[in-house]
């Protein structure tokens, strides 16, 4: 009479012979579980109505594993009562080390940018796709900024704007659900439609720092942002 063998030892005795055994997602390695749940794990941030606890879930947030190599989450800065949404992509390494968007340069020229349509960057709000610096600087990917746009979507929410600039080809491709090149991007209003906002898309203020010659585009842009400002304000 044969002696039936309980699971565990025959997996034992498979993987004594070198006989690869699949097993059921309960018996997988629990690092490799945990990663899982990261990827697959979904937050809701919905019912939210403040600004603070929105803020503080996501300093706690390891949705992705841009997490591992934070210094600190990027949340956002600026009024928030700004009927303007300026969005890029990503922080960098100066953002990250001091938890604000667009610092350096490029902030400072954003800062220039703003100005010359008669705005300070303490009057309108400033945030990015994804809240965590991607390794290198590269670009986040769309598994990362999928699993931040609930923050977006909620700081749009609570910020009610009435006009969103996007900074950059990732900004606005990845906020507007778009494979276009940003040349074709801009020029033109776009919409938000879960939100009913007017979308104004520009170059990003570092891709001005290398291309001046852009500027001349940019401010064009710029200037339809303004006026799209001024007859919501009417």
């Amino acid at each position: 009479m044969t002696r039936e063998i309980a699971e565990p030892e025959r997996i034992a005795y498979l993987d004594a012979l070198g006989v690869d055994v699949w097993r059921p997602r309960s018996a997988a390695d629990p690092a490799e579980t945990d990663e899982q749940a990261l990827d697959t794990e979904k937050v809701d941030v919905s019912t939210l109505t403040e600004w603070a606890p929105l803020q503080a879930t996501v300093a706690e947030c390891t949705l992705c594993s841009l997490h591992k190599s934070r210094t600190q989450t990027v949340f956002g800065t600026g009024s928030t009562q700004a009927d303007l949404l300026v969005i890029g992509e990503a922080p960098g390494a100066e953002e990250d080390r001091r938890g604000e968007p667009f610092v350096g340069r490029a902030g400072k020229l954003l800062d220039e940018m703003l100005r010359a349509i008669g705005l300070d960057r303490n009057v309108v709000y400033i945030a990015n796709i994804v809240k965590c610096r991607p390794p290198d600087n590269r670009d986040p990917e769309a598994a990362e900024a999928a699993s931040c746009r609930p923050y977006l979507d909620a700081q749009i929410r609570l910020l009610q704007p009435k006009v969103v600039l996007a900074v950059g080809r990732i900004a606005a491709q990845q906020l507007l659900g778009s494979d276009m090149p940003l040349g074709r991007m801009r020029g033109q209003v776009h919409s938000l439609p879960t939100h009913s906002l007017p979308v104004v898309v520009t170059y990003h203020p570092a891709y001005l720092l290398r291309t001046p010659d852009q500027k001349r585009k940019a401010w064009q842009d710029l200037c339809v942002a303004r006026d799209l400002l001024r007859t919501a304000g009417k």
